[in-house]
């Protein structure tokens, strides 16, 4: 595209007077206004002719792919001349409503045919952010004309819920306190995948003694297991209307994936595979099962699709269709709500359903804003309303959480700011004891 500049248009409107007095003046002179506006016309025609090609220019987009709520990444605009480069430039970008730069546009100096154009990329909320079109525009030797390219790179970036801060803490959870320079590792010690025979010491098992490996070399040895790895972990997350809805100024879906993003951290370095699944009224998305800790940024990605949604959740279709995509039996995290027990039963008959092959994980916001509200002191008849409502409500989430435990469910009860390590506490009791 190439279009005039400001300067052009006040080189015109310069002339356009003068062209008017001449005109007044000798009505037979009224050519020299047109001559004007073909010798501004020219020049533009020339200073476009003498700028730098549009064809031997190229943008290059550079961005993070993953970017955390609450932080913000550097964005650049690298735009190369080839041929001709002008003294400056400018550069803009249009992203989605999920993200906002720091500047519509930048102006930069070029040097040696290049311009780097940087912005300061900041997310407004969850999900995937896209960069939907960038530009770069530059001036001619006489500053008459913009030519202007521009490219629509439809990149997409993947906002999730910050965890580094959550992911120090699950790291620390592989290794104990140094003693006499032995560090115990958490996977050794526990489970029923064999690891290593050792000699008998005080404290160990005698139940796990080798007898045959004992004759032969001449001293007790006892056998050492380990937690089984390659277990399939899938979270089940509900993104239905009742999951979007704010509890303590955050969404309930966010503050699950943050939990399942933490848990799926640490289910990669004990060696499991980690898949997501989400649903409302129909399934979303489901990535299958990934392993190794080089996954972790895919999950992150994978995390970020799943969007808020004002749908009802339907149980039967999403817990079907989840239970026929798994082969082997896998650990489930559901993360869901339900607002009574009539609302739960359907999700109780297909829970039911998955409990006869697979180990079930319920993952429970407590309403501590419901809570509080029961607990209050009555002054009004109002307040007495409120209360009764919320204690019946509180009464029925109770009576489903009992059912699912019957079922054989497990669950994690706990409330919304330390639900990630409830949930991580629960996982490694899981396996500690085999269950998986």
């Amino acid at each position: 595209m190439i279009y005039p500049t400001s300067r052009a248009v006040a080189v015109m409107a310069l002339g356009a007077p003068v062209a008017l007095a001449i005109g007044l003046v000798q009505p037979n002179f009224w050519v020299a206004g047109v001559a004007w506006a073909v010798l501004v016309g020219a020049l533009c025609l020339v200073d476009a002719v003498l700028g730098a090609p549009r064809d031997h220019t190229s943008l290059t987009l550079e961005a993070p792919g993953v970017l955390h709520t609450g932080a913000s990444a550097p964005l650049t605009l690298k735009v190369v001349f080839e041929r001709r480069a002008p003294a400056d430039a400018e550069a803009a970008a249009q992203v989605n409503e999920r993200l906002s730069l720091s500047a519509d546009r930048v102006q930069v100096a070029v040097r040696r045919g290049e311009a780097d154009a940087a912005f300061e990329l900041s997310p407004v909320r969850r999900g995937q952010g896209e960069i939907e079109r960038i530009w770069a525009r530059w001036r001619g030797p006489f500053g008459l004309v913009w030519k202007q390219i521009s490219q629509t790179p439809k990149r997409i970036i993947a906002i999730t819920p910050n965890v580094s801060a959550v992911k120090d803490e699950a790291i620390r959870l592989f290794a104990r306190d140094a003693m006499f320079g032995l560090k115990t590792q958490l996977e050794t010690g526990d489970g029923s995948e064999f690891h290593a025979l050792r000699e008998l010491a005080p404290g160990m098992d005698r139940r796990a003694i080798d007898w045959k490996q004992s004759a032969r070399h001449g001293k007790l040895l006892a056998k050492e297991y380990r937690t089984e790895r390659n277990h399939p972990v899938i979270f089940a997350i509900d993104t239905g209307r009742l999951m979007c809805e704010p509890l303590l100024g955050m969404p309930r879906i966010d503050r699950a994936i943050n939990a399942a993003l933490l848990m799926a951290f640490v289910s990669l370095k004990l060696g499991d595979r980690v898949g997501f699944f989400g649903f409302d009224v129909k399934p979303r998305l489901f990535s299958g099962a990934a392993s190794g800790a080089h996954a972790f940024p895919f999950l992150q990605r994978v995390a970020a699709q799943l969007d808020y949604s004002s749908e009802e959740t339907n149980y039967t279709l999403a817990l079907t269709q989840l239970g026929g995509a798994l082969e082997r039996r896998s650990l489930i995290v559901v993360f869901t709500d339900f607002a009574d027990t009539t609302s739960a039963e359907l999700m109780l008959e297909n829970v039911g359903r998955l409990l006869k092959r697979h180990l079930v994980l319920f993952v429970i916001f407590r309403d501590e804003e419901l809570e509080a509200i029961a607990r209050r002191e009555p002054v009004d008849p109002e307040a007495v309303s409120r209360a009764v409502t919320a204690e019946v409500l509180l009464r029925e989430r109770d009576l489903v959480i009992a059912k699912l435990v019957r079922m054989g469910a497990h669950i994690v009860d706990a409330p919304a700011a330390s639900v990630g390590p409830a949930l991580l506490s629960a996982y490694i009791d899981l396996k500690r004891r085999d269950l998986m």
